[in-house]
């Protein structure tokens, strides 16, 4: 699957990421995973599962990521365990009767969703773990396929554009884009990264791109003004009809 796009299902374990943002000063923030995501492929399933009237000032932004919320009552009134079964049945449904959901991403920390990562690995799903450090249980992080920390995601976003102040503000916000997304490509091992992939993911992060925007007949010129610019470095590709494949960030 290295040059496919996969289709995605995320489920939240809310109280497990609340859990391990007590001590910090800072809220979660749910476009970090989102934004990650949306760079392996697209999303298709969103669901976060918690009591809300616990979490209220989270249900606004998750909304607004339209993601699904779940209602779980307090553990006091159900037990302890009614949304990790709730998720964990959710989860399996879904990959019994949606066969082109090929991923599935378990928000959470907490072991008891190890079961769930096996079950899943056994019907061929490929299984990514996001979860804190602090809250995170080795046995959960160490069965997933991939596991992504929180903490991760809060670095990658602080580093430095890589491009040059002396760009136009316009040309300047598209190449940030392209930048991002040809790094996200290749710390996806993608290889090659074809054009097509590029704008492909360029889309998924900003429904909104489109090159006419930015005063680009096609795709292809915003890629060789890019080069010009020297933003990135590009060659023909005789096995893709000779379209254009990004060989390097040069910045």
């Amino acid at each position: 699957m290295n040059n496919q796009e996969r289709t995605i299902a995320v489920f939240i374990d809310f109280e497990n990421l609340a859990i391990g943002f007590r001590r910090r000063r800072d809220d979660f923030q749910i476009g970090r995973i989102l934004e990650r995501l949306l760079e392996k492929g697209k999303i298709i399933v969103k669901k976060s599962y918690a009591d809300w009237g616990e979490y209220s000032k989270y249900t606004k932004p998750l909304h607004e990521a339209a993601i699904e919320l779940i209602e779980i009552p307090r553990r006091g009134m159900t037990g302890k365990n009614s949304a990790d079964i709730r998720l964990a049945v959710d989860a399996m449904d879904l990959a019994w009767s949606k066969e082109h959901i090929d991923t599935f991403v378990i928000v959470s920390g907490d072991s008891d969703f190890s079961p769930l990562v096996s079950k899943l690995k056994e019907n061929g799903k490929h299984v990514i773990g996001i979860g804190m450090k602090e809250s995170t249980s080795d046995l959960l992080s160490s069965n997933c396929d991939e596991f992504i920390f929180y903490e991760d995601l809060e670095r990658a976003a602080e580093r430095p554009t890589r491009l040059t102040s002396e760009l136009p503000q316009g040309k300047r916000e598209v190449f940030d884009l392209l930048v991002e997304v040809i790094a996200a490509l290749m710390r996806e091992n993608k290889d090659p990264i074809y054009a097509s992939m590029v704008k492909d993911t360029m889309q998924r992060k900003r429904p909104s791109f489109n090159e006419s925007s930015h005063g680009y007949r096609t795709f292809s010129d915003l890629l060789k003004d890019a080069e010009e610019q020297g933003v990135i470095k590009l060659r023909r590709d005789k096995k893709a009809g000779w379209s254009y494949v990004v060989e390097s960030l040069t910045n």
